[in-house]
Protein backbone atom coordinates (compact mmCIF):
# COMPACT_ATOMS: atom_id res chain seq x y z
CA UNK A 1 0.00 0.00 0.00
CA UNK A 2 1.33 3.42 -0.94
CA UNK A 3 1.93 5.79 1.97
CA UNK A 4 1.11 9.47 1.45
CA UNK A 5 1.99 12.07 4.10
CA UNK A 6 -0.96 14.05 5.51
CA UNK A 7 0.47 17.34 4.27
CA UNK A 8 1.05 16.08 0.74
CA UNK A 9 -0.66 17.42 -2.36
CA UNK A 10 -3.19 14.57 -2.00
CA UNK A 11 -5.24 16.09 0.82
CA UNK A 12 -7.99 13.44 0.64
CA UNK A 13 -5.56 10.63 1.46
CA UNK A 14 -4.29 9.78 4.93
CA UNK A 15 -0.81 8.53 5.84
CA UNK A 16 -1.77 4.99 4.78
CA UNK A 17 -3.13 6.19 1.42
CA UNK A 18 -6.75 5.73 2.52
CA UNK A 19 -9.42 8.16 1.41
CA UNK A 20 -10.80 10.44 4.11
CA UNK A 21 -12.70 13.71 4.44
CA UNK A 22 -10.32 16.64 4.85
CA UNK A 23 -10.35 18.26 8.31
CA UNK A 24 -11.37 21.89 7.80
CA UNK A 25 -12.00 22.55 11.50
CA UNK A 26 -8.92 24.74 11.88
CA UNK A 27 -9.68 26.93 8.90
CA UNK A 28 -11.30 30.33 9.42
CA UNK A 29 -14.87 30.96 8.29
CA UNK A 30 -14.91 33.30 5.31
CA UNK A 31 -17.46 34.32 2.71
CA UNK A 32 -17.08 31.90 -0.18
CA UNK A 33 -18.75 32.19 -3.57
CA UNK A 34 -18.71 29.95 -6.62
CA UNK A 35 -20.33 30.32 -10.03
CA UNK A 36 -20.67 27.47 -12.53
CA UNK A 37 -22.33 27.03 -15.89
CA UNK A 38 -23.81 24.25 -17.95
CA UNK A 39 -24.92 24.38 -21.57
CA UNK A 40 -27.79 22.27 -22.89
CA UNK A 41 -27.64 21.95 -26.69
CA UNK A 42 -30.81 21.25 -28.65
CA UNK A 43 -32.51 22.10 -31.93
CA UNK A 44 -33.93 25.57 -32.39
CA UNK A 45 -37.44 24.12 -32.43
CA UNK A 46 -37.02 22.49 -29.04
CA UNK A 47 -35.32 25.62 -27.70
CA UNK A 48 -38.29 27.71 -28.83
CA UNK A 49 -40.74 25.34 -27.08
CA UNK A 50 -38.64 25.44 -23.90
CA UNK A 51 -38.38 29.22 -23.72
CA UNK A 52 -41.90 29.76 -25.02
CA UNK A 53 -43.36 27.72 -22.17
CA UNK A 54 -44.98 25.35 -24.68
CA UNK A 55 -43.63 21.98 -23.53
CA UNK A 56 -46.15 19.28 -22.70
CA UNK A 57 -44.56 18.79 -19.26
CA UNK A 58 -45.08 22.41 -18.24
CA UNK A 59 -42.71 25.19 -17.14
CA UNK A 60 -39.38 23.42 -17.52
CA UNK A 61 -37.38 26.54 -16.70
CA UNK A 62 -39.02 26.97 -13.29
CA UNK A 63 -38.63 23.27 -12.51
CA UNK A 64 -34.95 23.36 -13.54
CA UNK A 65 -34.23 26.44 -11.38
CA UNK A 66 -35.79 24.79 -8.31
CA UNK A 67 -34.00 21.49 -9.05
CA UNK A 68 -30.66 23.31 -9.25
CA UNK A 69 -31.21 25.07 -5.93
CA UNK A 70 -32.27 21.81 -4.28
CA UNK A 71 -29.19 20.06 -5.70
CA UNK A 72 -26.85 22.72 -4.30
CA UNK A 73 -28.33 22.08 -0.85
CA UNK A 74 -27.86 18.29 -1.18
CA UNK A 75 -24.36 18.19 -2.68
CA UNK A 76 -22.78 16.56 0.37
CA UNK A 77 -25.31 13.72 0.01
CA UNK A 78 -24.17 13.11 -3.58
CA UNK A 79 -20.41 13.75 -3.59
CA UNK A 80 -18.80 11.49 -0.96
CA UNK A 81 -16.02 13.75 0.36
CA UNK A 82 -17.89 17.08 0.27
CA UNK A 83 -18.60 18.74 3.58
CA UNK A 84 -22.19 19.64 4.43
CA UNK A 85 -22.31 23.44 4.25
CA UNK A 86 -24.70 26.09 5.47
CA UNK A 87 -25.53 27.70 2.14
CA UNK A 88 -26.53 31.34 2.59
CA UNK A 89 -27.59 31.96 -1.02
CA UNK A 90 -28.20 29.96 -4.19
CA UNK A 91 -29.26 31.32 -7.56
CA UNK A 92 -29.91 29.46 -10.80
CA UNK A 93 -30.51 31.45 -13.96
CA UNK A 94 -31.28 30.03 -17.39
CA UNK A 95 -30.87 32.01 -20.58
CA UNK A 96 -31.63 31.25 -24.19
CA UNK A 97 -28.56 30.95 -26.38
CA UNK A 98 -28.14 29.97 -30.03
CA UNK A 99 -27.32 26.34 -29.18
CA UNK A 100 -30.15 25.98 -26.64
CA UNK A 101 -29.95 26.96 -22.97
CA UNK A 102 -27.16 28.24 -20.76
CA UNK A 103 -27.50 27.70 -17.01
CA UNK A 104 -25.57 29.76 -14.50
CA UNK A 105 -25.58 28.69 -10.87
CA UNK A 106 -24.14 30.82 -8.07
CA UNK A 107 -23.79 29.60 -4.49
CA UNK A 108 -22.58 31.44 -1.40
CA UNK A 109 -21.71 30.44 2.16
CA UNK A 110 -19.85 31.71 5.17
CA UNK A 111 -17.92 28.60 6.08
CA UNK A 112 -14.52 26.87 6.23
CA UNK A 113 -14.53 25.36 2.74
CA UNK A 114 -15.68 26.45 -0.69
CA UNK A 115 -18.89 25.93 -2.62
CA UNK A 116 -17.45 25.00 -6.03
CA UNK A 117 -19.01 21.55 -5.92
CA UNK A 118 -22.37 23.00 -4.89
CA UNK A 119 -22.38 25.40 -7.84
CA UNK A 120 -21.29 22.65 -10.25
CA UNK A 121 -23.94 20.28 -8.88
CA UNK A 122 -26.64 22.95 -9.17
CA UNK A 123 -25.74 23.67 -12.80
CA UNK A 124 -25.54 19.95 -13.65
CA UNK A 125 -28.86 19.01 -12.06
CA UNK A 126 -30.62 21.99 -13.65
CA UNK A 127 -29.24 20.82 -17.02
CA UNK A 128 -30.38 17.24 -16.39
CA UNK A 129 -33.81 18.55 -15.45
CA UNK A 130 -34.07 20.44 -18.73
CA UNK A 131 -33.06 17.26 -20.53
CA UNK A 132 -35.77 15.34 -18.69
CA UNK A 133 -38.36 17.95 -19.58
CA UNK A 134 -37.51 18.05 -23.31
CA UNK A 135 -36.54 14.42 -24.01
CA UNK A 136 -40.04 13.58 -25.25
CA UNK A 137 -39.63 16.28 -27.89
CA UNK A 138 -35.99 15.61 -28.82
CA UNK A 139 -33.81 12.67 -27.76
CA UNK A 140 -30.54 14.08 -29.13
CA UNK A 141 -30.17 16.87 -26.58
CA UNK A 142 -26.62 17.20 -25.21
CA UNK A 143 -25.27 18.58 -21.96
CA UNK A 144 -21.88 20.26 -21.78
CA UNK A 145 -19.66 21.82 -21.01
CA UNK A 146 -20.28 22.00 -17.29
CA UNK A 147 -17.59 24.12 -15.70
CA UNK A 148 -16.59 26.43 -12.92
CA UNK A 149 -16.51 30.10 -13.90
CA UNK A 150 -15.56 31.81 -10.64
CA UNK A 151 -14.65 31.11 -7.03
CA UNK A 152 -13.68 33.43 -4.23
CA UNK A 153 -12.94 33.25 -0.54
CA UNK A 154 -10.63 31.14 1.52
CA UNK A 155 -6.88 30.73 1.43
CA UNK A 156 -6.58 30.41 -2.34
CA UNK A 157 -8.47 33.68 -2.95
CA UNK A 158 -10.22 34.49 -6.20
CA UNK A 159 -10.14 32.48 -9.41
CA UNK A 160 -11.88 33.30 -12.71
CA UNK A 161 -12.09 31.23 -15.87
Amino acid sequence: MRRVPMNSEFSHLDEQGQVHMVDVGGKPETIRVAVAEAVVSMSSGTRDLLFGGDLEKGDALAVARVAGIMAAKRTADLIPLCHPLAITAARVEIEQVDEGARIEAAVETRDRTGVEMEAMTAASVAALTIYDMVKGTERGVEIGPVRLLHKSGGRSGEWNR
